[in-house]
Parts: structure tokens; C-alpha cells; sequence
């Protein structure tokens, strides 16, 4: 899942912003986001992204946090790079150096040249028609023209929601100080210019790099990254010089999210910007780790919405509205077969998206906005991320050679030591160490949690007060 994360693994996929704002270089390389789903039982099999002896350190000393990606996690984009499949396409697009030819030039090119020439047969047999049987004539019936009524759709209608959030999203394009960089999307925050979006979507920008964000309409901004959470993909920017009309998108409560419920997703899939596509709620509460598959890449977790509104590469960080235009997740990643299409090589949509829940999201760009830094709940104990079923085992040992169990964290408080296996956290069933990372993370320190645990194959249950940690280091 690309999540759409930046990785040089991910395939070309260039940003489309409406006339008359000039049209992005040709990208290289799409970032997008390449996140693996742990095996969820009882269901069929899912390919997992953690590799066997892997720990995280959850809660552990400065320095170790966040946690690198697990073992075996693909790429975001590794399956757009040509390679084996298998892994989660990105949604994030990464342009890389500008070779004559290649890249969005060139899909355009050869869809006007389709265009042109498909015009040029129309025309050519429409007169060829018309001198062959000129005077024969023909009736046709053509619908009533209700003016503005044939623009204008009702509120509750997918155009009507459509209509009412484009002009609150944008494309985002981000550059580092090399000029590599890539495009993703966003949406308004609120009144004062902020947008909400992915971490890997801006992660480029973040060391003093470019960043603009680009409306429907064609005004096209300047902006600085605010703050953004690497662990929780989020990120907020701000618009320089922020127009005074702007329009902030209503944000629901993914909390009531049903599976079945109808959904509309916004971004620029493959550079088109503006594209709107629908599905429904798959599933709720997904394990989803994404990296970009670097050696200095850290994972991040969400428990997030699953959808099969189609996302592809550029959609990452655009909303997922309920069918009433409220936003319940922001797009993030999906699965993918391996393979490519539009020439790039680079996989597509599947039909398994993954999006943010807004409420945590929501949490998050608060936290943003008011320190510049996330603030991550925490148990206080390394746990496996090694690939499992049986749920999230306790350590023996922490990262770097720390204690496993923080002394005096929330976890050693409840009594839990090393070789105890997590498999419940409050009614959520826990089956691996990303798992858990996930489920703790959709909530704030401080929350109090039930916390279900075997020991010598006897089963536990206590009640534990998360912890917090400020950063991403």
C-alpha cells in the first residue's frame, strides 16, 4: 500500500491539474505507498508484510521509535517497479529524473493522438455517410433540454456529493531540494488553510523542499508542511497566502461506519486529478503496515476502513466520503496484483483500498497543528512482529538491548511481563504485534483499555492506562 508512501519502488504516476495551471514534469517514479495486511483469521489467506523474528518496540527508549518496517513488508511501489508482485500498490506518485518521453507527457500524447486520429475516422465516414445517402434522411428524438436542470443534481445523489466536495480538494505536489519528488492529494481542513493528507504524500517537502497544493478550479498555492505523523501516515499543510473562501469538507464519525455502507473517494489516481469513483464499506477495523520499503524507512499502522471504491497510485490522501459527503478515512493504500498498466508497469486497483478512520486521523492533525508533533498512545512493551496468528507476544528483549517492559510504564504497571501473548485488546481480537500497534493507536493516551492475555496457557485480563509518546523518534 503505497500507502502511498513515497518508494522509488513505485511506478510513474504524474499529476494532472486543471488548466491553466501548468502541468507538473514528467514523473519517474510513483511514491506510492506499499502496505501488507497481517493475516486477519478466520478468512482466506492474505499476504503478510512481517518477516519471522521481527520485534517492535513498543514504547521503548528514545531513538527506537518509530519502528523500522517489518520484515518481508514490500516496497510501496516495489510491485510497479517491474519486480515480483505480490505487494501493495502504491497510491502515491513519484516522479524521479525527467527523461525525454517518458512519464505523463507521454500518456497524454498518446491519448490525444487516439483521440485525434479516432476523430479523424468519425469525420471521415460521417461525410462519407452523408454524400452516399444524402436525401434519404433520418429522425431522431432528442431529450428535453431542462437547462441548468441537466447541470445541477440533488444533494443526495453520488454527482450532488461529487459536485459539492471537488472544489475542497486538491493535488498536492511535493519536491525535494534535488527536484525529485512526486503527487498525491489533500483536502481543506478548515478556514484557516490547512489540508489534511498522508505523510509519505509530503515527505519529500518535509527538509526544505517545494510544496503546492492545486484546486479543481486552478488556483494553485505555495504551502509549508505543518507537521506530520510518519507512524500514523498523516500529515497537515498549510496554503500560503490562503484564499478567504475556502470551504472545509465536513468530517462523520468512522466510528458508526456500517460494512455495506456507500462510499466516494476523491484523488488524482495515475496523475488524473479530480477523479471521482464509488464502492462500499468491505470490512472495518483492517491491520495495515506500509513502507516504502527503504532501508531507513519506519512503518506506519492503521486499523483501517476497507473499501472497493477504486484507488490506484495519486488517490493517497484524499477523502473517502459517506454517501452523504461527510469524510470517514483518508485513502491511503491497496492491495495489488503484480503487473502494470498505461505502460508503466505499475499495478492498479484490485478492489481492496484502505483509508485512515477520521476520527484518528482528526485527532492526529489536531495534535499537529497545535504542538507540530504526533503524540502516540502507548503500552509500554516490545512486541513480535514475526508472522502469527496467535496474537501479539511480549519480547524477552527490547530494541537496542531495553528492557522489554518499560519499568513504571502502563504495561508493567498491569502486571504483563515478557512471553506473555496479547490477544485481546477491550473487544477487539489481537492476532500479531502489528495488530496490536494498530488498535492502540486508534486511541489517546490516557484511555483506559482491557487487556486479555495468556501466560502458560492460562488466560489474563486487566485493565491498563495507555501512556503517551511525543515524535516520531
Amino acid at each position: 500500500m503505497s500507502t502511498e508512501n513515497e518508494g522509488n519502488a513505485v511506478p510513474p504516476a504524474p499529476s494532472a491539474p486543471p488548466v491553466p495551471v501548468a502541468s507538473p514534469a514528467p514523473p519517474q517514479g510513483d511514491a506510492g505507498a506499499t502496505a501488507q495486511l497481517p493475516p486477519v483469521p478466520p478468512g482466506p489467506p492474505e499476504q503478510h508484510p512481517y518477516g519471522p523474528g521481527a520485534t517492535q518496540s513498543y514504547g521503548a527508549p528514545e531513538g527506537s521509535w518509530p519502528p523500522p518496517p517489518p520484515p518481508g513488508t514490500p516496497g510501496y511501489g516495489d510491485a510497479g517497479a517491474g519486480g515480483a508482485g505480490g505487494g501493495w500498490g502504491a497510491s502515491y506518485q513519484q516522479p524521479a529524473p525527467k527523461p525525454a518521453g517518458d512519464g505523463r507527457g507521454g500518456l497524454i500524447a498518446a491519448v490525444l493522438v487516439a483521440a485525434l486520429v479516432a476523430g479523424g475516422l468519425g469525420g471521415g465516414l460521417g461525410y462519407t455517410l452523408a454524400k452516399d445517402h444524402d436525401g434519404q434522411g433520418s429522425t431522431t428524438v432528442n431529450a428535453a433540454d431542462n437547462g441548468a436542470a441537466q447541470v445541477k443534481r440533488a444533494p443526495g445523489t453520488i454527482a450532488g456529493v461529487a459536485s459539492k466536495a471537488l472544489p475542497s480538494t486538491v493535488t498536492i505536489e511535493a519536491e525535494n531540494n534535488s527536484g525529485e519528488g512526486g503527487t498525491g492529494t489533500g483536502f481543506v481542513f478548515d478556514t484557516q488553510g490547512h489540508i489534511v493528507t498522508n505523510n509519505h504524500v509530503v515527505a519529500e517537502a518535509v527538509d526544505g523542499g517545494k510544496l503546492s497544493a492545486t484546486f479543481p478550479d486552478g488556483r494553485k498555492y505555495d504551502a509549508e508542511v505543518v507537521g506530520h505523523a510518519q507512524g500514523y501516515d498523516v500529515a497537515v499543510i498549510k496554503l500560503k497566502n490562503a484564499p478567504s473562501d475556502l470551504k472545509p469538507l465536513s468530517l462523520g464519525n468512522s466510528d458508526q461506519v456500517a460494512v455495506g455502507d456507500e462510499t466516494i473517494a476523491i484523488g488524482a489516481p495515475f496523475g488524473l486529478s479530480n477523479t471521482v469513483t464509488t464502492g462500499i464499506i468491505s470490512a472495518k477495523n483492517r491491520p495495515v503496515a506500509s513502507s516504502d520499503g527503504s532501508s531507513s524507512s519506519k512503518a506506519s499502522y492503521m486499523s483501517a476502513l476497507q473499501t472497493d471504491a477504486s484507488i490506484n497510485p495519486g488517490n493517497s490522501g484524499g477523502p473517502l466520503l459517506s454517501a452523504s459527503g461527510a469524510v470517514i478515512g483518508i485513502n491511503s493504500a491497496i492491495q495489488s496484483t503484480s503487473g502494470g498498466s498505461f505502460g508503466s508497469g505499475q499495478s492498479g486497483s484490485i478492489g481492496l483500498g484502505f483509508a485512515i478512520p477520521i476520527n484518528q486521523a482528526k485527532y492526529v492533525a489536531q495534535q499537529l497543528i497545535k504542538n507540530g508533533k504526533p503524540v502516540y498512545a502507548k503500552i509500554g512493551a516490545s512486541v513480535s512482529l514475526e508472522d502469527s496468528t496467535d496474537g501479539a507476544k511480549i519480547t524477552d528483549q527490547g530494541t537496542g538491548g531495553a528492557a522489554a517492559v518499560e519499568p513504571s510504564g502502563p504495561a508493567a504497571a498491569a502486571g504483563l511481563k515478557p512471553g506473555d501473548v496479547i490477544i485481546k485488546l477491550d473487544d477487539s481480537v489481537i492476532d500479531s504485534g502489528p495488530t496490536l500497534i494498530g488498535e492502540i493507536w486508534t486511541h489517546k493516551p490516557g484511555d483506559k483499555v482491557q487487556v486479555t492475555y495468556t501466560r502458560g496457557g492460562d488466560r489474563h485480563t486487566v485493565d491498563l492506562t495507555l501512556g503517551s509518546r511525543v515524535g516520531d523518534s
